[in-house]
């Protein structure tokens, strides 16, 4: 299943391409974002990794990741929305929104179409997100998305110097097809 694309309301999910490493370093190389995320802002040469590993897993047989950017209305990326396939119909949900376009609605937006693609065509079964404590924009968009708190995981990531917790959150498909319906 490559390429693909996932409407939103406001954004389009879709495939990374090449053209893309300039708008990722815009979000992974900066550390308003980055403080949120399991890693620390990474560089230029970085960000084109980080989207050549993405083009290459995208079209792998089967595929283990729907490592997506988040596009505005003129195609541009402004944030990514990522599924890493993790077992038996289960799935970790992550997104990130660049600074200049926060408080939108993007992330959620982004989260709820992917979510929505996972559920419904990936069949899977069980999607977490493991979120900062202090990150009280992505606990509200988990939270939009129906999921429910499962627990805090302690030193979950090493980020920005130090060890940080991550606290879980879930959401099963009968759960969302009950709030889809």
């Amino acid at each position: 299943m490559y390429p693909i694309t996932i409407p939103g309301r406001i954004i389009t999910l879709r495939e990374l391409r090449p053209d893309d490493a300039a708008d990722a370093l815009a979000i992974i190389g900066d550390d308003r974002v980055t403080q949120w995320l399991s890693f620390d802002s990474r560089d230029h040469a970085a960000a084109v990794a980080m989207i050549e590993g993405a083009v290459t897993r995208a079209q792998l047989t089967p595929r283990t990741e729907y490592y997506l950017a988040v596009a505005d209305a003129e195609d541009r990326m402004i944030g990514f929305a990522r599924l890493a396939l993790t077992g038996h119909q289960a799935a970790k949900l992550g997104y990130a929104i660049n600074a200049d376009h926060w408080g939108h609605g993007y992330a959620t937006d982004a989260a709820r179409a992917i979510t929505d693609y996972g559920f419904h065509e990936l069949k899977l079964h069980r999607l977490t997100a493991a979120i900062g404590p202090d990150n009280a924009a992505s606990i509200a968009v988990a939270k939009r998305l129906g999921m429910q708190y499962e627990g805090r995981l302690r030193d979950h990531v090493y980020t920005n110097h130090a060890w940080r917790d991550s606290l879980l959150y879930s959401i099963l498909a009968p759960e969302w097809n009950a709030a889809a319906g």
